[in-house]
This record gives C-alpha cells, sequence and structure tokens, in this order.
C-alpha cells in the first residue's frame, strides 16, 4: 500500500571535506548538473560528483592557492587560477593536462569557456581581461578598461560579446568581432560581483555588494528594471533555461525574479549559507557553498517554486500595478544568432599582445606542464563519468534522473494533505522501465486525487463568493420536481438582510470619514489613532492601504500603533487584510529596524535626555512588539502561495530578532 508523503522544497543532498585546507573556489557543471570542481589552498583542483562522497580526480601542477575555476560547455575541459596569476587547462576524458597559460601579474579572480570555441577569458586583480588560445597556448587579445580586481566574465550565448564585472562598481560589455569596448554601466554603487546573459534575448543581469539586481537592454544599452533593498548582497544569478526568470542566490536563500516590471515570484528558504554556483537540470535547481574546507550542494524543487505572474507570489510593489504575464515564447527583443560553427577570430581592432606574450612554449612552460598530473582516485566512477562519452553506444543513453526528495519533516498543510491510498501503487504496478518521467510527476507518491479542504484564508480576488450559496437564499423546495419558483418569492427572498448589509456599509463609510477629518485637522498619528479606536478592521486597513504609498509618513511613534494592528492582519482569515500586513510590517522592518536594534544596544547615556529616553521607550515597545511577530511569521512561513512567499521573506528580514 502506497502512503501520500509531501516532499520538500528545498533540501540538502551531501555534504564533503573536500580539501586538507580551506576550499577557496568551486564550479559545477552546467550541461549535467552533477560535476563539481573544488580549488582549494592545499594548490589541488578535485573533481566530485554532486551527490557521492569520493574524489573522482584531484589535478595537481599549481604552486600557490586556486582563485578561479571554469568548466566548458561539454564538461571535458576545466581550467583553473591562481593567486600567482598562472592558468592551467586541463583534459579530463584524457586526465592530463593540456595547457598552462602565463601572463597575468596578480590573482586569477574570474574565468569562462566560450560557448563555441577553444577560447578562454581571464580577469585577474591586474585589472586586465585576456583572451586565451587554448589550442595555440598563447594570449591573443587584451582589454584594459577596469580599475579594480575584475570578479566575473561571462561569454553571450552567440558567443560574440564578452561581459565583465568588477569592483569598480562597473559592468563593460566587450565586442569580440568588433574588438572595443560597447557601453560601460556604472549604475551599480558597490562592487559587482556576478553577470549573467539571458539565454536568448539581449539582456544582462548583474548582482552587486549594494544589494541590488539590474536588469539592461543590450539593444538600447540602458536598465530595464532595478530590485533593490535585499536583505543581503546578491552571490550567484542564473536565468532559467527557458529565460522566463532568474534565480538569485543570497544567504540562506534563493529568490526568483522577474523584470519588466521588477518583481519576486518566490522566496526559498534555503540553508545553504554563502552560495557560490548554481546550475538547472531535471526542472531541479542544484546549488553548491563552502564553509572552510566543507563543501555542501543543495536541490530545489523548481516545480514547487513560482517562476511566472500567473498566480503572483511573494511581495508586489505598492506603487505599481499587476501587468499581464507575457506569454512564453514571444520575445521583447532580439535574439541570439548561434553560429553553426566556432567563432571566428576577432579582428585586429583590440590591441595586440606583445611578441613576448605571443611566444611559443619554453622549457620552463613544458616543466610546468610535466610536474602537472591527474591523479585518478576513484577508477570506477571516473570511468563512469568521463569515458562513456569516448564509446559508441548503441542503445539510447540514459538520462540522469532527478536527485529523490525528501519526506517532510513537519505535517502537511490542510489544503495539501492527501490521504492514504486504498488502492496498490500505480508505480509498483508498472514495469522499470515505463515509469512516468520524474521531472513531469506531481511531487505525491499517491494515486488517489488530492482532497482539498475548504481554503483557510478568503482570497482578495475571487470569481464567486466564499461560503455564499445562491441555494441559500432561495425558498426550499419542499417537491423535487419544482424547478419553478415565483418571481416574487425569489425577490423576497434575496432582499433578506439586504438592510442589514445597507447599515454596515454606511457605518463604514461614516467611520472613514471620521478618519478622513481627523487626517485634515492633524496628523497621521491621530487618524490612525482614531481607525484604532473604532475597532474596525477593515478601517484601518483601508488608512494603511493609503500610508504604505508614502512610506515617508511613517514614524517611529507611529510603528508603536500600527504593530499590535498588523499583529491581528496577520492571523485574519481575509487575504487581503494579510496583504496589507505584510506590506506594512516589510515597511516598518526596512525603515525602523536597524535604528530600533542600534539604540537598544548603545550604552546608556550620562545625565538626563528627555527625548533620547522617549526613543529609547518606542523602541522596546516596537521591539516587544515585533517579537510577538516574529513568532507568528515563523509559524506562516512554511505556507506555499502567495502569503508564504511574503511570510518567508518577512522571516529574513526579522532574522535579527532571533
Amino acid at each position: 500500500m502506497a502512503e501520500a508523503v509531501a516532499t520538500k522544497t528545498a533540501w540538502k543532498l551531501h555534504e564533503i571535506t573536500a580539501h586538507s585546507s580551506n576550499v577557496s573556489s568551486l564550479v559545477l557543471g552546467k550541461t549535467s548538473g552533477r560535476l563539481l570542481a573544488t580549488g582549494g589552498d592545499d594548490c589541488r583542483v578535485n573533481i566530485w560528483s554532486v551527490n557521492k562522497p569520493n574524489c573522482i580526480m584531484s589535478l595537481t601542477g599549481h604552486t600557490s592557492p586556486i582563485e578561479s575555476l571554469q568548466v566548458n560547455t561539454n564538461e571535458k575541459l576545466i581550467v583553473a587560477g591562481s593567486q600567482s596569476g598562472s592558468i592551467r587547462v586541463w583534459d579530463l576524458e584524457a586526465a592530463k593536462i593540456l595547457r598552462s597559460l602565463l601572463g597575468h601579474k596578480a590573482n586569477i579572480c574570474s574565468l569562462d569557456f566560450h560557448p563555441y570555441g577553444s577560447i578562454v577569458a581571464s580577469g585577474s586583480l591586474d585589472t586586465n581581461i585576456k583572451l586565451w588560445d587554448v589550442r595555440k597556448k598563447s594570449c591573443v587579445f587584451r582589454y584594459k578598461g577596469h580599475t579594480e580586481a575584475v570578479r566575473c566574465l561571462r561569454f553571450s550565448p552567440d558567443g560574440k560579446w564578452l561581459a565583465s564585472a568588477a569592483d569598480d562598481h562597473t559592468v563593460k560589455l566587450w565586442d569580440l568581432v568588433a574588438g572595443k569596448l560597447v557601453f560601460e554601466f556604472t549604475e551599480h554603487t558597490g562592487p559587482v560581483n556576478v553577470v549573467e546573459f539571458h539565454p536568448n534575448e539581449y539582456l544582462l543581469a548583474s548582482g552587486s555588494s549594494d544589494r541590488t539586481v539590474r536588469f539592461w537592454d543590450l539593444e538600447k544599452f540602458q536598465v530595464v528594471s532595478c530590485i533593490e533593498e535585499e536583505a543581503t548582497p546578491v552571490r550567484c544569478v542564473l536565468f532559467n533555461p527557458d529565460g522566463c526568470c532568474l534565480y538569485s542566490g543570497f544567504q540562506d536563500s534563493l529568490r526568483v525574479y522577474g523584470w519588466e516590471p521588477e518583481r519576486c515570484f518566490d522566496v526559498v528558504l534555503v540553508n545553504w549559507g554563502k552560495v557560490a554556483d548554481l546550475s538547472v537540470r531535471n526542472n531541479q535547481l542544484i546549488g553548491v557553498s563552502f564553509a572552510q574546507s566543507t563543501v555542501s550542494s543543495f536541490v530545489v524543487d523548481l516545480s514547487r517554486v513560482t517562476k511566472s505572474d500567473s498566480i503572483p507570489h511573494g511581495l508586489i510593489r505598492d506603487d505599481e500595478p499587476l501587468v499581464p504575464p507575457t506569454p512564453m515564447g514571444s520575445s521583447l527583443r532580439r535574439i541570439y544568432d548561434r553560429p553553426s560553427t566556432s567563432c571566428s577570430k576577432p579582428q585586429s581592432r583590440v590591441k595586440h599582445n606583445s611578441e613576448s606574450e605571443r611566444r611559443s612554449p619554453s622549457s620552463e612552460d613544458d616543466r610546468d606542464e610535466k610536474e602537472s598530473k591527474a591523479e585518478i582516485q576513484n577508477p570506477e566512477d571516473y570511468n563512469e563519468i568521463f569515458q562513456p562519452k569516448n564509446a559508441i553506444c548503441r542503445t539510447p543513453p540514459r538520462n540522469s534522473e532527478p536527485f529523490p526528495a525528501p519526506p517532510e519533516d513537519e505535517p502537511i498543510a490542510a489544503k495539501e494533505a492527501v490521504k492514504p491510498s486504498q488502492a496498490p501503487d500505480v508505480q509498483m504496478l508498472l514495469p522499470k522501465q515505463e515509469l512516468p518521467d520524474p521531472v513531469q510527476r506531481p511531487p505525491t507518491a499517491s494515486s488517489t486525487p488530492l482532497t482539498r479542504a475548504e481554503p483557510l484564508v478568503i482570497p482578495a480576488a475571487r470569481n464567486e463568493p466564499i461560503g455564499l450559496k445562491a441555494s441559500d437564499f432561495l425558498p426550499a423546495v419542499k417537491n423535487q420536481s419544482q424547478t419553478e419558483l415565483v418571481d416574487e418569492e425569489a425577490i423576497s427572498q434575496i432582499r433578506k438582510g439586504h438592510e442589514t448589509m445597507c447599515v454596515v456599509l454606511t457605518s463604514r463609510h461614516k467611520n472613514l470619514d471620521t478618519v478622513q477629518a481627523v487626517w485634515s485637522s492633524s496628523d497621521v498619528k491621530n487618524s490612525v489613532d482614531s481607525a484604532v479606536a473604532i475597532n474596525d478592521l477593515s478601517v484601518v486597513v483601508d488608512l494603511l492601504n493609503i500610508v504604505n504609498q508614502k512610506p515617508s509618513l511613517w514614524k517611529l511613534d507611529l510603528c508603536t500603533i500600527v504593530l499590535p494592528q498588523i499583529e491581528k492582519l496577520l492571523q485574519s482569515k481575509y487575504e487581503s487584510y494579510v496583504q496589507t500586513g505584510c506590506t506594512s510590517l516589510k515597511l516598518i522592518l526596512q525603515r525602523f529596524l536597524p535604528l530600533i536594534t542600534d539604540i537598544l544596544a548603545a550604552p546608556p547615556s550620562v545625565g538626563v535626555d528627555i527625548t533620547r529616553e522617549e526613543r529609547l521607550y518606542k523602541c522596546r515597545l516596537c521591539y516587544k512588539q515585533l517579537k510577538n511577530i516574529s513568532s507568528i511569521i515563523k509559524n506562516k512561513s512554511g505556507l506555499s502561495g502567495r502569503h508564504g512567499s511574503a511570510f518567508r521573506e518577512l522571516h529574513l528580514l526579522m532574522a535579527v530578532l532571533e
């Protein structure tokens, strides 16, 4: 008998001790999502499978710690850059060193393989960007323009552009065919950590230490949108393979963004710490992070993550209306032209390197390559991963299956509860080779349809009134064969309660008039006081919806009045009430939580300061109220849907209170 279980949205896949010393860099293979390469202070590059504990291969030859790694598209080559400025390229299938590339004068901070050719781009602490021809073992071009370390390099999908991000707060776009700088984006106010091209459109995304994610139009060379005020700096970004959204890795969370207009579709809590790289495969997102000598891998089930605007998730900007989603497959911008052959050599308008930089291999380089070697630690895994690529396969290749999700630790929510199946499990009856594609299956192990309870939250937008049926307002039909009602009887039944409803609406209108009069004659605080005194949450919601439109109206004394009302709104059964409460709470946390914590942590002042004492009293009151609300937020952060996203984001913002 198959028993239904709820699977997690995100879980830890594996944890390994990758090096004898600290791990300094790592990278995931983007094609398979299974290949993991780590570089350490022990000057080694180790190759792993993300779901296996044993090292497959260890690459040696560097004499200083590894600073940057990259794997090419077909996962046959890996390039590593060190603190000394040297670069080494290994052939993973042949298990040998391919090239040693020398020319940089400082740490190698970033690397990338050209999508169609044997070209490697490197960015360094010496501010230079160099293009290397792996076949000729030489630097063929050099780009200069950044004034600080180049932290990230990315080739465009068509291989014609190169984007570079640096600590000088800029993103530069280089045309490899014309051999020149195309444009410089300078809107970031902090070091730019990551940059990524859209897989189809002329669109570029960048993430910075200024806690913003920006989208750039590469036809008009202007900012499309900017997502600001995130809790932690952006560590890595990756577009979904179909280009519908952008995944952004933050400290302990994954955020799913859209642009035009900018918005957060979903927030997934992932306890991965400082995530370093992302990959998508089989409708799963694999993320890897490292701390000291430990490397951890995590999986997020993308079938349980909202990636579009069809059902908005998360917090939406208050000052912008909902925009209908763009149909899948339609493009707002020019599409990349992907060549069928390897890229042509860029024209000579870029500065060519000196003869010394383009020299033939020297005896010193040959000695370095002889000292570099690949130690196969696990021959069985090595043969399984790399050797089959050279063999002729007479049967269809085996597709990699998604990683199985562990069961939920917490009980299933009421609206997602599934009764144990009374029939044999369908999967037990099917032959193994006829199992349906795991990507297409819903994450349940039962063949019984889901039994859904009545919604615990009344949605704000609905086609039918919740809990109301037309039959409740019509006289009971005594004879089942009688199907027609007299018009007078039907109208009289419908009119019942109409006067009561009119009284309710009239009273609410009068209350709002009262609040408006107080606002006109006094200030916002007094108007909120009057709304709270009326003891009608609907009036409070109407007033907060107005105040939320202008964050500058918020003051510390206003927070002391509103926070108890927010606690009530967050526990309401009405979706519109909960959403208003979440929006108000987010504004308070962003504007006042740092102030509150700083004032409470400050040492007591000398002498009598009435103003400071009043401010301290308000901060203590707000802190106590926020602690009460944080328990509600924590309990509701496990919900799915729009509220779940909002509560998870608030939970991250309130982490400082724990």
